[in-house]
């Protein structure tokens, strides 16, 4: 955020409440806040802009900060500081933080991406799970469906989408000098088809980018800014053009590229890809809290060799040790695919196996789910309301419910501080301010739930 912005937030009152010792309460919490220095810059939080809005409403205080370019501990440092600065100021009865959040916005992404309706990236936390497998099968049965789809290579240092589908180039260019996606052929393009994959007509199409198809193939080794770069203007130049769905492979882990994808891109959902290994899924468990905490919805987990069924005597055979580890990952499980040889064919559109067939409609549809949320009603609606309506609103509609009436609230961000409030209003009208029920659920990174009872 901006220090004009920063500087706006200053010179609006949200209220006009007395004057005490020559100032207003605003002033003195304003003043507690300049206190607090954002540790990246050495500024006070009003000077490095992470204060989005402030509200003050009889002595109940709303910070609203702006921390997007923290690390999880360090945005939890200063959110705190700002809470004990805020608390200690005389007057102030209630006070709380919160964040300032926005999911992915089709308007911020990039230009090649301005038309593309829905990007799913497919990660994983190791290599040799068959992401890419599964990102390229995944990108075949949403064309196979009728969708328009495009498929980015996002692995750099070892792009290998191309191989996998068997397209190359050259890349040709727009009349803007943007290079344009290499179409993939369906199944009735192609003079073989895989025997073990039902075939069907295509109305939809498939088109792929790649660092692969513009080098010669070789690896690519480039350091943290030059695979920074490279990727972000691919991203940027590639000329995708009006389509229903991006799939994005991710490279394996957590680097630089990943982080670039999570920060440039508005990622409408991913797929983490895993073996029933304990290592790999205690890994998986540990990266799917890195795309939440950047809000990118996780749509579930696809387990690959889950097993293997003999094609001679047709019994079963786990191919890891047994017991349950995906007990461990907090998302739900999309597929559990057995090794599968029918899988290791080129895919193409018209041509999908069955299980990853309808593993892509699962994943579109869950998608499409998570940020189609249904929201209550009867609750309160904050999204898109200042601090100081947003108090006003919810103290209208907890005060007109009678004892054990439920309460219901949508927000755009984490409505847990308003327990405190809540608690407040409760104590004023000697009601016990234990206030449960109480219970917040996010649906998706725009829409937040919170759910409680008067006491």
């Amino acid at each position: 955020m901006s220090d004009e912005n920063a500087a706006s937030t200053d010179g609006e009152e949200s209220i006009d409440p007395d004057e005490t010792d020559g100032s207003t309460l605003k002033d003195d919490v304003e003043a507690a806040l300049r206190q607090v220095r954002d540790p990246n810059v050495g500024k006070d939080v009003f000077e490095a802009g992470l204060v989005a809005d402030l509200a003050v409403t009889d002595g109940a205080v709303t910070v609203v900060a702006d921390l997007d370019g923290f690390r999880p501990e360090e945005g939890e440092g200063v959110t705190s500081a700002m809470l004990r600065a805020v608390s200690e100021v005389p007057g102030v009865e209630h006070a709380h933080v919160e964040r300032e959040t926005a999911g992915p916005d089709d308007d911020d992404r990039t230009a090649g991406l301005a038309d593309v309706d829905t990007v799913i990236a497919v990660a994983s936390a190791k290599g040799g799970v068959g992401k890419t497998t599964v990102a390229t099968n995944v990108a075949c049965a949403l064309a196979e469906s009728g969708l328009d789809v495009g498929i980015f290579d996002a692995d750099i240092h070892g792009p290998n989408v191309p191989s996998v589908l068997e397209v190359s180039g050259p890349v040709y260019s727009d009349d803007e000098g943007n290079p344009i996606p290499v179409e993939v052929s369906s199944n009735a393009e192609t003079e073989e088809a895989s025997d073990a994959a039902a075939t069907e007509a295509v109305d939809g199409s498939l088109a792929a980018m790649s660092v692969g198809l513009m080098e010669s193939g070789a690896p690519l080794a480039w350091r943290g800014a030059m695979a920074h770069d490279a990727l972000s203007e691919l991203f940027e130049d590639t000329a995708w053009g009006d389509r229903d769905a991006l799939v994005v492979d991710l490279p394996p882990g957590t680097g630089d590229v990943v982080l670039t994808t999570l920060q440039e891109v508005g990622l409408d959902g991913v797929v983490f890809v895993t073996t029933p290994f304990h290592a790999a899924v205690t890994d998986t468990a540990r990266s799917l809290e890195l795309f939440r905490e950047n809000e990118v919805p996780v749509a579930g987990v696809v387990v690959n060799m889950a097993g293997f069924t003999c094609p001679s005597c047709g019994d079963e055979h786990d191919l890891f040790e047994h017991g349950d580890p995906l007990d461990g990952i907090d998302a739900p499980v999309l597929a559990e695919l057995d090794f599968d040889p029918t899988v290791q064919g080129t895919p193409r559109p018209g041509a999908v196996p069955d299980s990853l067939r309808s593993l892509g409609e699962d994943v579109y549809d869950r998608v499409e789910e998570i940020w189609a949320a249904d929201v209550p009603e009867e609750a309160v609606d904050l999204r898109g309301v200042d601090a100081e309506a947003r108090h006003e609103r919810v103290r209208e509609a907890f005060d007109s419910l009678d004892s054990g009436e439920s309460f219901a609230l949508v927000s755009d961000r984490d409505p847990t501080p308003v327990r405190s409030f809540l608690a407040s209003l409760a104590d004023e009208a000697d009601d016990p301010a234990d206030l449960e029920p109480f219970a917040v659920e996010r649906l998706n990174p725009e829409i937040w739930v919170l759910r409680t009872e008067r006491p």
